[in-house]
């Protein structure tokens, strides 16, 4: 059997100074964790249509994919799932309020200012795309030994 690597997108929404995050619903250890609105490509979707895509189903915004500005790539092993290759977008456009579209999967939204984010309840993967848009690192790894 080949090994794959599944392919995420990761939308980092941003308004007057602040970042969008989403509280994961399940009955996992991301639990209570806050996540980026998020999601995997299909296949014949181009990321970018993608991460609309993925905006829209969980959060309820319209997102032109020529809004999106690529800002991260993240190669992840090793977390107890499958392999990915998580693609990180950042957006200041769009239109409609954010609302939580899949409470079976979220607790709820919430905006926080970029400067004072709960690092240490945001999960470990999306939190290298979020902390690349102040670095400028354009890509990572994690889980590689």
């Amino acid at each position: 059997m080949t090994d794959r690597h599944l392919v995420d997108v990761h939308v980092l929404l941003i308004r007057d100074g602040q970042l969008l995050l989403s509280k994961r619903r399940g009955d996992d250890e991301f639990d209570g964790l806050w996540h980026l609105p998020a999601g995997k490509l299909e296949a014949g979707e181009s990321a970018t249509t993608a991460a609309a895509r993925e905006a829209l189903e969980e959060i309820g915004v319209v997102i032109d994919p020529v809004d999106l500005h690529h800002i991260h790539t993240a190669h992840v092993v090793g977390s107890g799932r499958e392999a990915r290759v998580g693609l990180f977008f950042e957006v200041r456009r769009w239109s409609g309020e954010p609302v939580n579209r899949e409470p079976d999967k979220s607790h709820g939204l919430q905006w926080f200012p970029l400067g004072q984010l709960p690092e240490s309840e945001i999960i470990g993967y999306p939190l290298a795309g979020i902390r690349a848009r102040d670095t400028g690192a354009t890509y990572s790894e994690r889980g590689w030994h």
